[in-house]
């Protein structure tokens, strides 16, 4: 076994024929996972790296370099930890990717041919979004009256965990909360924050959010499993979803209960936070709200959910009746354990109306693939819903 120590010569040392040895693979980037365990000429025996994972899960990033004009597979052990999509590739080291498409997988292996006089190509189980996305997403805004970027607190590996500001930063009448990378590796939910933040701060969508609403948005929740490419859900001994009962242990948690807690004015209205679900399979292809065990709370997210049908624009396609309403499938108390989520947490909050939990799906919703592009659109439907939402 080949550890992430050893992978820049895992090809050089092991693999004998069609591979040369100048051929490396490793996972030295941000949000990398991989454990390579045999290669066999132009075959790759890999793995996601689980480390502090309860159980399994699927994450996993690596690049490849010195591989122009080669065609390999990549093989994992059981079932192919692989969306319907196949793997997310990038050629410009991560700064964009695209799906490499169903036809690439065979069972639980996918194969890629490198194009010629390209020096690295980076893999990933999804399209991911680090600190950098984030950075090039507040660089469009810079100068905007409506968002202000400050940091919540610093995580256990002293990076800054990101705290944004958005829409009427002086004097709002309603607060809202929104959140996402509860698990780290639940990339596509960020380009859809993104979309609602783009369509509060700037466009029609958010006209009357720009004026009546301030927004507490925390894009990072687990900052170092999404830095460092953790899984992230069901972390021992229990992740950052799961965190909002009695003290918190992990610091984006504390942080945001604190300051919760030192608003005043009972003006917090709405809570969302953004998740991926399972990576494909039956309930983990479609956009759905997540219902809480309060039924004055569920309410208002059917409310909403049917505002968001009316209005919604863009290619992803939401419906109502995809929701998943507590007591089915695992929305129940015994997924959480006797441990407290944020959805649980945000709707105890005084003043809450809206809290909940929306799962965007990492490659297909609905038959639509989901990319940066579509998901930020959703995002932007989103943003209009809730505008609508909390003007009514």
């Amino acid at each position: 076994m080949l550890t992430r120590r050893t992978l820049f010569s895992a090809i050089s040392s092991v693999a004998m024929g069609a591979v040369s040895a100048a051929v490396r693979i490793d996972d030295d980037i941000p949000g990398g996972n991989i454990i390579v365990d045999a290669v066999d000429g132009d075959t790759v025996s890999v793995r996601q790296d689980l480390r502090d994972t309860e159980g399994n899960w699927f994450y996993w990033a690596f690049r490849v370099q010195g591989a122009a004009g080669r065609k390999m597979t990549f093989r994992f052990p059981g079932r192919a930890p692989l969306s319907a999509l196949g793997p997310a590739v990038s050629l410009d080291r991560g700064r964009t990717w695209q799906w490499l498409g169903a036809d690439s997988i065979h069972q639980a292996s996918f194969t890629y041919t490198f194009p010629a006089r390209v020096k690295e190509v980076r893999f990933s189980v999804n399209i991911p979004y680090f600190e950098t996305d984030l950075a090039r997403f507040l660089d469009r805004h810079r100068g905007s009256p409506y968002l202000k970027a400050g940091v919540l607190a610093k995580s256990r590996k002293g990076r800054d965990i990101e705290m944004l500001r958005v829409g009427n930063l002086e004097n709002p009448k309603i607060r809202a909360i929104l959140t996402a990378r509860h698990h780290a590796c639940e990339s596509l939910a960020s380009y859809s924050l993104e979309g609602i933040l783009a369509g509060i701060v700037k466009g029609t969508a958010g006209n009357w959010l720009r004026e009546n609403t301030e927004f507490l948005v925390v894009p990072f929740m687990d900052k170092d499993g999404v830095e460092d490419g953790d899984q992230g859900k069901n972390r021992r001994p229990h992740d950052h979803n799961r965190d909002y009962g009695g003290e918190s242990i992990h610091p984006s948690v504390k942080a945001l209960r604190e300051l919760a807690s030192k608003w005043p004015d009972g003006r917090l209205r709405f809570a969302m936070d953004l998740h991926c679900p399972y990576i494909s399979g039956k309930g983990n292809e479609e956009i759905y709200f997540v219902g809480s065990r309060h039924p004055e709370i569920w309410r208002e997210v059917v409310r909403f959910s049917k505002i968001l049908e009316s209005v919604q624009s863009g290619p992803l396609v939401y419906r109502a009746d995809n929701n998943l309403p507590y007591g089915e499938g695992w929305n129940t108390d015994a997924n959480t354990k006797g441990l407290k989520s944020f959805g649980m947490w945000a709707a105890e909050q005084p003043g809450i109306r809206f809290a909940s939990t929306i799962e965007i799906p990492y490659a297909t919703a609905g038959g639509t693939a989901v990319t940066a592009t579509s998901a930020r659109a959703f995002g932007i439907d989103l943003a209009r819903a809730i505008g609508r939402y909390l003007e009514g």
